[in-house]
């Protein structure tokens, strides 16, 4: 999107926070929590969270670290990774802190991290978001959220997610919707010190994060006036926290962190598999020149190769890699992986069985042993694993109910093919075909839980698909009278 243009998306919904403002009164704990929960459908409707158990389980291990040294909070807190480019964090309504994924790539350590979702704790801990959202008597909590949600998050007339739409939302989130204050900004950067300064992280992390966020200059838009930036006054920031931290010594009680979070291998796993493929190659080539040893980089790019169907390379750089990480969980599952995919099923067995006992990494090496076992005719084995990892991470691994799919087709069961393949197209967006699965499996179906799963599923879609038919004619109303 264009300097010009971001800037005047940002002043009119600026304005239109400023009109409420000084129209309404201060929303209370109970609505703040029902904007929040409308907020988040919205942007789950916009399908740019990125779903990565490894990444969000970092995230959500680093915020629940920082929470645990706080008083007892009004709201539950809540960690998700935007899947775009974009350097950028913020607090929503309802205590929902998103960090982007290329806020993540462009750090370089946890304690950056960890500063800046601090400090995003901060405003939630501190009702800045409370402060700066008024409630009006004109317009609904319903209404509200999809205002400030749906103005630039929605999704387009094909029902696919707006990617530039939810960069204007929620890239500008805490100017345009929260419309934070320098003092808002100047508080959560005291307030989060404070907790970095209790927690395992150092609270130069906040120092060194906020010195990227002015060396970023909002993505290179120059000459937008603060007050329309994510964190405004981030110059003047600088120096308050420059102040406050030349005199911090590290308490001997210090904790240390009990988890390895694993950020460089995170990084590069993002931008091995999410970034923008020839910049990314590009990056981490000139990276690998200066650090060819270097494992986390030599496993982001062999994720890249696969990306570019190179899976001889992709082999090679992942197989570099664990020579130097031996029994790495996390490359020994993304070459279980590509063993797969690449045909080699008894292959990836044989690598997957040492990932599938980790926390967070097993749900992954089941999905992909049981594709392995799919592959191998093993139709049993297959279909207990789709449906272990369905109960586990049904949003990470949609294909799983597509597999499952072709499974009830080969017992020649139409009915349950037709219903997983309505849940499929369901959670990948295309309603209109997941209608219609679902449709014919309620013809035969059998199995009462499933058959009633799917009746309510199909009520809750076909009105979607009236709500958007009925956004669309409207959309092209107004198209009509301007012309």
């Amino acid at each position: 999107m264009k300097p010009h243009k971001i800037l005047s998306i940002l002043t009119a919904i600026f304005l239109f926070i400023s009109f409420l403002s000084n129209t309404c009164l201060a929303i209370s704990i109970p609505d703040e929590k029902e904007l929040g929960k409308k907020f988040i459908e919205q942007v789950n409707k916009s399908r740019m969270l990125l779903h990565d158990p490894i990444a969000n389980h970092m995230v959500n291990a680093v915020g629940r670290h920082l929470l645990s040294f706080l008083p007892p909070q009004a709201f539950d807190y809540s960690f998700y990774i935007v899947d775009d480019d974009v350097f950028n964090a913020f607090a929503s309504p309802g205590a929902n802190i998103f960090a982007y994924r290329g806020l993540i790539t462009s750090l370089d350590s946890i304690d950056e991290l960890a500063g800046i979702i601090g400090h995003e704790i901060a405003h939630a801990a501190s009702r800045h978001v409370s402060e700066s959202i008024d409630r009006s008597k004109y317009i609904s909590i319903g209404s509200l959220a999809g205002m400030l949600a749906g103005i630039l998050v929605g999704t387009k007339s094909d029902g696919h997610a707006a990617g530039t739409l939810i960069k204007g939302s929620l890239a500008v989130g805490q100017t345009a919707m929260l419309a934070f204050t320098r003092e808002n900004e100047t508080e959560a950067d005291e307030k989060g010190i404070m907790f970095l300064k209790e927690s395992c992280f150092t609270p130069e992390g906040l120092l060194a994060g906020l010195m990227k966020i002015r060396a970023s200059d909002y993505r290179g838009v120059e000459n937008i006036p603060d007050y329309v930036k994510t964190h405004p006054g981030t110059g003047s920031r600088i120096a308050h926290v420059e102040t406050i931290l030349s005199e911090y010594d590290p308490s001997k009680d210090k904790p240390s962190c009990k988890e390895d979070f694993r950020f460089e291998m995170v990084k590069y796993r993002l931008i091995g598999l999410y970034g923008a493929v020839e910049p990314a190659q590009a990056e981490l080539t000139r990276l690998l020149e200066k650090d060819p040893d270097n494992a986390a980089l030599l496993y982001g790019m062999g994720l890249l190769y696969e990306r570019k169907f190179r899976k001889a390379e992709a082999l090679a750089h992942l197989k570099k890699a664990l020579a130097i990480n031996v029994f790495d969980p996390m490359i020994l599952l993304e070459l279980g992986r590509i063993y797969q995919e690449n045909g080699e099923a008894q292959k990836a067995l044989e690598v997957l069985k040492a990932v599938e006992s980790e926390p967070v990494l097993g749900v992954m090496a089941r999905f992909h042993q049981a594709s392995a076992y799919l592959d191998l005719k093993d139709i049993d084995r297959a279909e207990t694993l789709f449906n272990s990892v369905i109960e586990e991470a049904a949003l990470v691994y949609p294909t799983a109910y597509y597999n499952l799919a072709n499974i009830m087709s080969i017992r020649n069961k139409p009915d349950l093919s037709h219903y997983y393949l309505g849940l499929f197209y369901s959670e990948t967006g295309n309603i209109k075909t997941a209608m219609t699965h679902l449709t014919k499996a309620l013809e035969t179906l059998s199995d009462t839980d499933k058959f009633n799963h799917a009746k309510e599923l199909l009520t809750k879609l076909e009105k979607e698909d009236r709500e958007e038919r009925a956004e669309q004619e409207r959309k092209e109303r107004n198209s009509r009278r301007k012309i």
